[in-house]
């Protein structure tokens, strides 16, 4: 690796993130922007609710998508990803201008974007270990993961304010045009890439490297036991504030709209937070130790719990605000520096010529349990609608079962 790829900023880093700027924006922006107009054509919620979770099934394709990351040049597989959705954005375009406005024509367009998705995000992340030195490496996957955070927080900001101002169609043009812009700038991305001998068709040796994936991840111990606590993180704690923090916030606090934007804004950029840390604490956490980070997020569900207390209802609305943010914030920074903690220790871990394909199932099976979660914690919630904090005691009861169970499996891990 040269010098310039030994520095975290170079030339090709800072194009792929400026990229990844530009197109997540734009991805952001149309799904704010079609929930909207979904919700005008309809009056109904739970339809784009059904058509969100519905263009969340390409998500399994992620492995198919990691295999092309590793069989062909990632800057073109970039370009061409970013150019194939600006391109069914324009078609959309088109067709919502002859007056077609069928609930199934913006399913169609949400999967197809999803596809390309499962294939984009694994080429990235495959790409990023080729772009920096080793030492930078969980630093480049922090501003990654902070592009991506903050991109769902401005952008919808953004989308709202546009969607008042401007027709549906020509919000829709300026995602298509991001995907666009982001395409020509990847184009001066240079990655490395060394072209790999096939045998027989392209089809059967996709279908081989995907075999070689999963033959080479389930003869790896680390990586499974990294997909593992990954997987149960995801499990446990995303959907705790993708579905928890919502019937706090409104359900449990009754809060005002207003507050309750500025507490989910407030959560998300502790992510953003937590993302940038990483590039600092990267080098003081070692994988054996990493059952006290998730042990500390066991003891901060217990003031998280104690907030939804009737005792501290009682005292008002903003003590018991206050102190769910005061144990919200360090949850969700502590849960993505492990997050991207343990991506990086895989990467690093992973020859280039399987890095796509690994990353992929890693990413695959810790994202598809995510939705298993929300949907048990959507009964947990309405069982004990009354009790909130009970769900979130028995949580932190689990959290401690995965700190013990993290420090048995990882006791023997040397880095």
């Amino acid at each position: 690796m040269n010098t310039l790829q030994n520095k975290m900023w170079n030339k090709n880093f800072n194009l792929v993130i400026i990229g990844q700027i530009i197109s997540l924006f734009g991805s952001a922006m149309l799904r704010f922007a079609l929930s909207l107009y979904v919700m005008d054509l309809t009056g109904r919620e739970d339809i784009f609710a059904g058509l969100f979770a519905i263009s969340n099934i390409p998500i399994l394709l992620s492995p198919l998508g990691g295999a092309i990351a590793d069989r062909f040049n990632r800057r073109n597989l970039m370009v061409i990803f970013d150019f194939s959705s600006s391109f069914v954005v324009l078609v959309f375009i088109l067709l919502l201008s002859q007056n077609s406005h069928s609930i199934l024509l913006i399913g169609v367009v949400m999967v197809l974007l999803s596809v390309i998705s499962a294939m984009y995000t694994p080429t990235v992340t495959a790409s990023i270990p080729q772009l920096v030195g080793e030492s930078s490496l969980a630093g480049a996957n922090g501003i990654v993961q902070a592009v991506q955070a903050l991109s769902y927080v401005v952008a919808p900001v953004c989308a709202g304010i546009l969607y008042g101002m401007m027709s549906v169609q020509a919000l829709i043009a300026v995602s298509g045009a991001a995907f666009f812009l982001s395409a020509v700038m990847e184009i001066f991305i240079k990655i490395p890439f060394t072209k790999r001998q096939s045998e027989g068709s392209m089809l059967k040796t996709i279908g081989r490297d995907m075999k070689e994936g999963f033959v080479f991840v389930s003869k790896q111990p680390f990586i499974l036991k990294s997909m593992l606590i990954a997987a149960l993180i995801n499990f446990i704690l995303t959907p705790l504030f993708v579905v928890g923090g919502p019937i706090i916030l409104r359900m449990t606090m009754k809060s005002t709209d207003s507050v309750y934007g500025v507490g989910m804004g407030i959560i998300q950029f502790a992510n953003i937070l937590g993302a940038l840390l990483i590039g600092v604490l990267a080098s003081k956490i070692i994988m054996k130790k990493v059952y006290i980070w998730i042990l500390a997020i066991a003891v901060i569900l217990i003031p998280l719990a104690l907030s939804v207390t009737p005792m501290m209802l009682e005292f008002g609305f903003y003590p018991s605000f206050i102190l769910f943010l005061i144990s919200a914030v360090p949850i969700a920074i502590i849960m993505t520096i492990l997050s991207i903690y343990v991506i990086t220790k895989v990467q690093k871990k992973t020859p280039n010529e399987n890095l796509g394909k690994v990353m992929a199932i890693v990413m695959a099976v810790a994202q598809c349990v995510a939705p298993v979660g929300q949907v048990i914690y959507g009964f947990l919630f309405r069982a004990f609608h009354a009790q909130v904090y009970i769900p979130l005691l028995f949580v932190s009861v689990v959290m401690f079962a995965v700190a013990l169970l993290s420090q048995r499996i990882l006791r023997n891990e040397i880095a």
